[in-house]
């Protein structure tokens, strides 16, 4: 069994930077894809960032170029690095393990290990 522990969660002005990061007590780390997902009030969790073994990252365009998902195999930890954070940014980030690492999975039913979440509020 996979546990993930997230922190680094807090209020930031619009603009501003934060850094997530979720540690892992798995034995088989370093095979599995880990996503960062976020849910905001009455909606959906919707997919930020996904990290391969082997360093492919995936970011949807309303992120990219201002979060980045790193990893250290070695602490068995991910990390996510969140730059000119927006007041939609605002959302508790989960992070998430998928064991099977061979497809985009985009939706949560596709990840089998779910961390606590944390709150991120942007304000304006």
């Amino acid at each position: 069994q996979v546990q993930l522990v997230e922190s680094g969660g807090g209020t930031v002005q619009a603009g501003g930077s934060l850094r997530l990061s979720c540690a892992a007590s798995g034995r088989t780390f370093s095979s599995y894809a880990m996503g960062w997902f976020r849910q905001a009030p009455g909606k959906e969790p919707f997919l930020v960032a996904i990290s391969w073994s082997g360093g492919i990252t995936y970011y949807p365009d309303s992120v990219k170029g201002r979060f980045t998902i790193s990893r250290d195999n070695a602490k068995k930890t991910v990390y996510l690095q969140m730059n000119s954070l927006k007041p939609e940014d605002t959302a508790v980030y989960y992070c998430a393990a998928r064991r099977s690492p061979v497809t985009l999975a985009t939706i949560p039913e596709e990840y089998d290990y779910w961390g606590q979440g944390t709150q991120v509020t942007v304000s304006s």
